[in-house]
């Protein structure tokens, strides 16, 4: 059996931007609704979501009979998390407040079976089809995508040289927690942050490296595929369900 291909990363190597929808509902049927409805990739949060490993892997699961390709927020740059999220079939991760070269090449290193880096080899997991992919511990590295997410100052200040890091995809900048850190919390468009934003996902691009980011606004996402973003999140299950529960209740509320 063969290593499957990470369509997604090798998307992202030819400069194609792919367009994904966030998913924090934490449910394997509403992956299921929402992967085939033709987005390039889907997020599946298990940073600001109830999301457990188990209920994880039904979401993967789900995901797998569609093109629509699954992208894993982990809830910090943690080795055995990273671990435990890649055995159960995970080949695309997001992890999250990266700030430093040195937090990015831990990334990697937690990706990797030694001696490239520390990632514990069990040989019977679903990711390696139950030990059918006779050569997975050795070309494993080849379809895993490690993007980062930058989200302070002190990120935006390192993102040349966490994007020197090899092993590195993609940087992600974190729109809220940027916000946040620089004073402005509760916004994810202030006028003051969204030149910062413009000019990051430049810099990303020039050091051939991927840059996203996510946003509810259609304006600003065009805007940020023109600065050069190539994985954009255009939405999130979350708030599509609040806001058309609330547009369709309010349809029926007496004045």
């Amino acid at each position: 059996m063969n290593l499957p291909e990470n369509s997604f990363k090798r998307a992202l190597a030819r400069g194609k931007p792919q367009i994904g929808l966030w998913s924090s509902l934490s449910s394997n049927y509403t992956v299921e609704v929402v992967a085939g409805a033709g987005f390039d990739w889907i997020l599946l949060d298990t940073e600001h979501s109830p999301s457990d490993l188990e209920n994880l892997l039904t979401q993967l699961q789900a995901a797998a009979p569609y093109p629509t390709h699954p992208v894993v927020r982990i809830p910090w740059n943690d080795m055995v998390t990273i671990k435990r999220v890649l055995d159960i079939g995970a080949q695309s991760l997001l992890v999250p407040y990266v700030s430093t070269a040195d937090e990015a090449r831990a990334a990697v290193s937690y990706t990797r079976y030694p001696p490239a880096g520390v990632r514990g080899v069990a040989g019977t997991t679903r990711a390696t089809r139950f030990g059918r992919i006779t050569d997975y511990a050795r070309r494993a590295h080849e379809e895993i995508c490690v993007l980062v997410q930058v989200e302070t100052q002190q990120a935006l200040d390192n993102i040349d040289a966490i994007a020197a890091i090899d092993g590195v995809d993609g940087i992600f900048i974190g729109p809220a927690d940027l916000h946040a850190s620089l004073g402005h919390a509760g916004e994810i468009a202030n006028p003051k942050v969204k030149p910062l934003i413009d000019d990051a996902i430049r810099r990303i691009r020039k050091k051939g490296k991927a840059p996203g980011i996510l946003t509810p606004n259609e304006a600003d996402a065009r805007h940020w595929l023109e600065c050069g973003a190539l994985f954009v999140a255009v939405g999130a299950d979350v708030g599509i369900l609040a806001r058309c529960a609330e547009a369709l209740a309010a349809k029926f509320k007496k004045p």
